[in-house]
């Protein structure tokens, strides 16, 4: 049988001698029980031999649906978004749908969120605060490392990590900590910061001094600088700070300094590096440092860097299978992803 142009539901049932509605029926995945196994396998291998592919945006707005999921993260800069929307992409092809991404203008974009609602069957909104969120009611919503509110959550466990880290620094003997903040004002970094301060709270004789920082490593190597070394400012005696560098300062057997800094994230840990080898600290001979996320980074920095990993594709992909369930009619449960210590070089002995 000639076919020309685009295979139609009606060639393929000319072609094995069914009705239309039979083939609608066997490649919808809806033939159990309404067509015989036998008529289904000739349908299935007729579609085969003649090339045929359902029309998927024609089938869609029949059923209401467009199979199309939106992702919206606040940068993909960071390799933790993408890892992210990878997870979510794979989730989603497995249910044969589609996501796209929306991309805000940083963490802190109070710009409105227009949706068509028309063109999608659902949100995966990440990292974004409780007034942006109002703005997208009437559409099923997924929060993805949110903060726990009327909208489904699935997040990681950045209390527990600050936890493992405080346990694990805590060890090794060290009692002075500081911790460089993300100045975001989002729920994942308030999470991390008062989990920190919890922990070290417990810790006998601990102390904690804080500092905030953007999410730079220039910006972080500025704050560390000033955090570490604040009796050492250029030009004070003692030398400049690019005098200062290549060798063990003053500071770094002066009583109180601190001897463990915790970075809320790997690019923030990037610039304290920077800032320790600004100063002739030995890292971690004279410091130890500690980041968040485990990105490529980590393992890129010398000496490698001791991190909390969070399972950002698992995230993006418990994602798509909670908003799938909202979809279905479900009531899904909060999600919480467990996190790892990662323990590399950049930790040491007090």
């Amino acid at each position: 049988m000639a076919m020309t142009g685009r295979l139609t539901s009606k060639d393929v049932a000319a072609a094995a001698g069914v009705s239309q509605s039979t083939v609608s029926l066997v490649m919808g995945g809806k033939w159990t029980g309404r067509v015989s196994p036998a008529t289904a396998h000739t349908v299935l291998e007729t579609a085969e031999r003649l090339g045929y592919r359902p029309n998927r945006a024609a089938r869609s707005l029949r059923m209401g649906s467009t199979r199309t999921l939106l992702l919206v993260v606040p940068t993909l800069a960071n390799p933790f978004f993408a890892h992210v929307h990878a997870g979510a992409a794979r989730a989603a092809a497995g249910h044969e749908f589609g996501v796209i991404v929306h991309q805000r203008t940083g963490y802190d974009d109070r710009e409105s969120l227009t949706v068509p609602h028309e063109a999608i069957d659902g949100v995966l909104a990440t990292s974004m605060e409780a007034d942006l969120v109002a703005e997208l009611r009437g559409i099923p919503l997924v929060m993805l490392d949110s903060e726990p509110g009327p909208a489904p959550t699935v997040n990681v466990d950045v209390e527990e990590g600050m936890r493992l880290l405080t346990g694990h620094l805590a060890v090794l003997g060290h009692r002075r900590f500081a911790h460089l903040a993300s100045e975001v004002d989002s729920w994942t970094f308030r999470a991390r910061g008062e989990a920190l301060a919890g922990a070290v709270a417990a810790v006998r004789g601990a102390t904690l001094v804080r500092r905030p920082t953007a999410i730079s490593v220039q910006a972080a190597r500025a704050a560390a600088r000033a955090l570490l070394a604040p009796a050492h400012p250029p030009g004070a005696p003692g030398g400049s700070w690019k005098r200062l560098a290549g060798r063990r300062t003053a500071s770094a057997d002066a009583p109180g300094r601190v001897t463990a800094l915790v970075c809320d994230d790997d690019v923030i840990a990037a610039g304290a590096y920077k800032a320790a080898r600004d100063l002739g600290l030995a890292v971690p001979g004279d410091l130890s440092i500690t980041g968040f996320d485990d990105v490529l980074l980590a393992e890129a920095l010398e000496p490698e860097l001791t991190t909390v990993r969070l399972p950002a594709e698992e995230l993006g992909a418990r994602g798509v299978e909670t908003l799938l369930e909202l979809l279905a009619g479900g009531e899904p449960p909060a999600v919480r992803l467990p996190v790892d210590l990662v323990v590399r070089a950049s930790t040491g002995p007090a």
